[in-house]
């Protein structure tokens, strides 16, 4: 079916950059994209990871973790500390990551994100983006807007096991890639302006 294929390429991308600037980890509750982000830090990919989040705006608390909560055990504040720990936990050093803490929502990690690294002088020119993979659409929009002069590449995380072959077999998978298309539409009048520009 024709339609399954357009939104499944639209949504879930991925594209390679050999080295970056920066790894970008917009927040959540999931230990595999801190995990990955390691990895790739570890691989020499990036020398910094840029982490974003302090906790679902509908929550008002980080919501804690679907599994290994006996690897990542602490009483966690928000998304930005428990994916320090985590990072920590795999090999990263502390000094080669840098928090962002206030982001409730993807709009604002990407936002709060270019802020902080502006004020700390941090040029990115290129970055490594980590996300589940039926975020991967939403996330790079925002990312890519307010870094417009960077290459970012997508690494994509399986996520809630929705993924590219498989999201439209499930309820589960065909509400979340809805709500990634509503959400993507809802913004896109903020992210491209009433002029028709960015």
């Amino acid at each position: 079916m024709d339609l399954i294929k357009d939104i499944t390429d639209f949504i879930f991308i991925s594209s390679d950059v050999e080295r970056a600037d920066v790894i970008f980890l917009p927040g959540g509750s999931d230990p595999a994209l801190p995990e990955k982000a390691a990895e790739l830090y570890k691989d020499g990919k990036a020398p910094l990871i840029a982490v974003s989040g302090r906790y679902g705006k509908q929550l008002g608390r980080f919501k804690g973790l679907a599994y290994k909560t006996d690897v990542y055990a602490g009483d966690y504040a928000t998304e930005a500390e428990f994916y320090l720990d985590v990072l920590k936990k795999n090999g990263v050093p502390e000094e080669a990551v840098i928090c962002e803490d206030r982001a409730e929502y993807t709009y604002q990690n990407a936002r709060f994100t270019a802020e902080l690294l502006k004020a700390r002088g941090i040029c990115v020119s290129s970055a490594i983006l980590v996300c589940k993979a039926f975020h991967a659409r939403r996330a790079y929009t925002y990312y890519q807007n307010e870094f417009p002069d960077a290459v970012i590449g997508v690494t994509p995380v399986p996520g809630f096991g929705i993924g590219p072959d498989s999201w439209y077999t499930t309820e589960r998978g065909r509400a979340r890639v809805a709500g990634e298309l509503r959400r993507i539409g809802d913004q896109l009048s903020s992210l491209i302006g009433t002029d028709g520009k960015k």
